[in-house]
Parts: C-alpha cells; structure tokens; sequence
C-alpha cells in the first residue's frame, strides 16, 4: 500500500517537474527559497498565550503568493485549532524528516508566524488544488483524488497560512 510518506520520498524531485510558485516574500531571501525548494512544511498552533502547542506535524504544502496552504483531514488538530480560536501558527519550511524523529533540527529551518483560517471557496480550492497536483505530480495520482472527494464530503479541509508580517 501506498502511504503518503512512501508517496513523498517516491516524489521527491517533483518540484523540479513543475508547478514552481511564485512568493512575495522578497525581503527574506533564504525563506523565499526555502518555499520553493521544498516539499514540506512544520507547523504549530501558537495558544493564546504565546507559547507553542505540544502539536506540531511536517505536512505538504502548496505556496501562493503569500500564502501557504495545507489540505488536512477535518479530524486532525491542524483543522481544530481555528475552531477554537487558535488561529494562529508558526510555520518552519525546509526539510528535516519526521518531526519527532528529527531531534528538533527543524527549529533551525527558516520561519515565519502566520494566521491560519479555513479555505472554503470552490474555486479557490480548486486553483489550490491544481497547485498541488503541479508540484506533487507522482503523488498526486493517488492523492489528488482523496483530497477533492474529502474537501466535497467535508472529511478533508483546507487551510490557509498568511504570513503576519510580509
């Protein structure tokens, strides 16, 4: 069976094939490079007071502009966090593994604080969407599908990263 970890090492030059984003971020050269040249994101909720959640996941991403956009399963604590009011996050880009094999070493990758809310626009999803099958094109056989039936039946949802100081 064809997991996403599998389905992630198995595209790893995937970025090369296409779909390169453009990013705004022109006054942080190494984290706009470091957008373009990846596969993955680090994400955690930042709680009310500051501090970081216990939390934290490496996911695919799609940049936009600004953004950085994630499709998760609405049960996970990526979609939950919004809902009740942590609606923001801090977001490591690079590549540094699993998170919790990684010895932290993904803390030392380019960062950024970002508010994070719910994408739910059609076509809005739907232009995400083709970003990701752009940049993840191996994966995207098995995961494209998966991805826009859960968005339609609600078992899948998108969200959104806005940098808070571009």
């Amino acid at each position: 069976m064809i997991t996403r970890r599998s389905a992630l090492i198995l595209g790893s030059s995937a970025m090369a094939l296409g779909g390169i984003s453009r990013i705004a971020w022109a006054s942080d050269e190494v984290l706009k490079q470091a957008v373009v040249d990846s596969d993955l994101i680090y994400l955690t909720p930042i709680r009310s007071d500051g501090s970081e959640s216990r939390c934290q996941a490496e996911v695919w991403f799609v940049a936009d502009g600004e953004d950085l956009y994630v499709v998760t399963d609405s049960s996970t604590w990526r979609a939950h966090a919004p809902r009740i009011g942590l609606d923001r996050a801090r977001v490591w880009v690079g590549e540094e593994g699993v998170w919790t094999d990684s010895g932290g070493k993904y803390r030392s990758l380019p960062q950024l604080e970002t508010l994070v809310n719910y994408v739910r626009a059609a076509d809005v999803q739907e232009r995400i969407l083709n970003r990701f099958g752009d940049k993840y094109t191996i994966e995207w056989v098995i995961w494209g599908p998966r991805w826009r039936k859960g968005l339609a039946d609600g078992s899948r949802v998108m969200l959104r990263y806005r940098p808070t100081a571009v």
